[in-house]
């Protein structure tokens, strides 16, 4: 079945139950069932049919939640992108997906009628609280006569979810009903995000840390307390005001919560489980984490946009006494429920346990491909295993490290950012002979995007200005935020390839990991 089984069940066996708050807007399962068709026959009124797709630009808010279930009643894929793209990266975007409908909040509607002055075909409605004079607005949409659920499969693409792209341009990652569903059973198998949890959404929707836990508790039939975007401040109060029991968090976000001076005045007795992943956590953060919230059970969730996005689980026991002993709590945990994970040399044959290779997995959560990328979805789903770009090796017990990574990705704060996307830019600067971007230590980010330069013959320039340079074209959190500049050559492999390794070697020498 669909996503849209989900609201149905949820509006039968909790109708009176909260299912969001925003602000000073609640909603219960009930008003959530009961505008869903109505919303779904304004889309169909805009000509959205089974197929088309429907973008979402903004902070997180209760019209944008609602999107996640009442597009695909209407038939239609969500697309939610990235606020913090630039305007090229996001033109790329609507150009791939080709969405009918772009929903826009207040914040970014300056970007969504530049992009729509040159893209006629995509209706502009906005989703701000205060409505403009000829803009098409979101509550316009439940005047509308409801219409019956489209009644979508399992097999139906749900949603195109962009993530940076190895040849230098994002890709869609095409995840199904049934591979969205699948993560939201994970969760419930696992053990956390029940019908009883009270979850406060901190991450943004356009990433899998924001929709993921979002549908979880659509499926569980729990409450979601959300967040325009995350703020310490904001995080601690809406746990104490609401008796949260859960939420998902990436180690920047545990750290700012922990520092944050509020956070000793704060009632977070009602915390039962916080979920981290998107990026390693470092050993020191994580004992500070556990030290601070002894009543909090952490559970680490490893995976990936393409696996919808959990395949892996380490829990709160496995980073404590005799486990910790053994050093089990710097895993990334052992195949969560439907999943299967094994470890891989370059011609795909299964490692011996301990040895290293590449973490590949395989199971309902495997997303359908890369949205109009038929090469990059063969090789990513060669032999029927998602190849994770992870290098990593298992124990005799299952348990999976992670290592370093194959693919040349960076993780900073939480979001990816892959290196040839950022060097795709940095070698249009007309001083610029060649570059390699790779990612070193950062305290607060665990990595920050760290850019070295060859300079053409002549030609000067400084990092403050190949800075300011990237920073034209990239979504911030890609910009380099040092430089370093070479004369010699970059190390070449055998076969001509530029070895990033030995690069970011020196950055990270005296760790047992780069990761950590």
């Amino acid at each position: 079945m669909g996503l849209s089984s989900a609201l149905m069940r949820a509006t039968q066996i909790a109708p009176k139950r909260v299912a969001l708050r925003f602000g000073d807007q609640t909603f219960t399962w009930a008003e959530f069932g009961e505008r869903a068709p109505r919303i779904a026959g304004g889309l169909a009124a805009l000509g959205v049919s089974k197929g088309d797709r429907v973008a979402m630009l903004g902070l997180n808010n209760a019209r944008y939640s609602e999107l996640f279930h009442c597009v695909p009643w209407a038939g239609g894929i969500v697309v939610p992108l990235n606020w913090r793209w630039s305007e090229v990266e996001l033109a790329f975007a609507l150009d791939d997906c080709q969405p009918r409908v772009l929903f826009a909040d207040a914040q970014m509607m300056p970007m969504a009628k530049t992009l729509c002055e040159t893209r006629p075909s995509v209706c502009l409605i906005s989703m701000a609280d205060v409505r403009e004079p000829d803009l098409p607005h979101f509550d316009d949409l439940l005047d509308a006569a409801p219409i019956a659920d489209l009644a979508l499969t399992g097999d139906d693409l749900y949603g195109i979810f962009y993530t940076g792209g190895t040849t230098g341009f994002s890709k869609g990652v095409m995840l199904s009903h049934r591979n969205v569903l699948s993560g939201a059973t994970v969760a419930q198998r696992e053990g956390y995000w029940r019908e009883d949890d009270i979850y406060v959404v901190a991450a943004p929707y356009y990433h899998a840390s924001g929709t993921w836990p979002l549908i979880s508790m659509l499926a569980a039939a729990g409450t979601s307390i959300v967040l325009p975007a995350f703020d310490a401040g904001a995080a601690l109060r809406a746990i104490e005001e609401h008796k949260a029991t859960t939420s998902l968090l990436v180690p920047t976000m545990i750290q700012m919560v922990i520092d944050h001076p509020n956070f000793a005045k704060t009632d977070l007795s009602s915390l039962k489980t916080i979920v981290y992943g998107a990026s390693p956590i470092t050993e020191a953060l994580l004992s500070r984490a556990l030290a601070a919230l002894p009543n909090a059970e952490f559970v680490q969730a490893y995976g990936m946009t393409e696996l919808s996005p959990q395949i892996a689980a380490l829990h709160h026991r496995h980073l404590l006494g005799q486990h910790r002993e053994i050093g089990r709590h710097r895993a990334a945990g052992r195949a969560c429920y439907g999943m299967e994970m094994k470890i891989v040399d370059e011609d795909d044959k299964e490692l011996p346990r301990g040895e290293v290779g590449e973490i590949v997995a395989r199971g309902e959560s495997v997303m359908l491909g890369y949205w109009r990328r038929l090469e990059e979805t063969e090789n990513a789903l060669r032999n029927g295993w998602m190849h994770t770009g992870d290098g990593g090796r298992m124990d005799q017990d299952g348990f999976v490290y992670v290592v370093d990574r194959i693919k040349d990705m960076i993780i900073s704060g939480g979001e990816n950012v892959y290196s040839v996307e950022v060097e795709n830019v940095i070698a249009q600067h007309p001083a610029v002979h060649s570059c390699v971007v790779v990612g070193i230590p950062h305290e607060k980010w665990v990595e920050q995007v760290h850019a070295i330069v060859i300079l053409r013959e002549g030609a000067l320039t400084s990092e403050d200005d190949l800075i300011a340079f990237a920073r034209g074209q990239l979504a911030g959190f890609k910009v380099p935020r040092s430089v370093t500049f070479r004369s010699e050559p970059f190390p070449l492999s055998p076969a001509n390839k530029i070895l990033k390794r030995e690069l970011r070697a020196p950055y990270w020498a005296g760790r047992s990991s780069r990761l950590a």
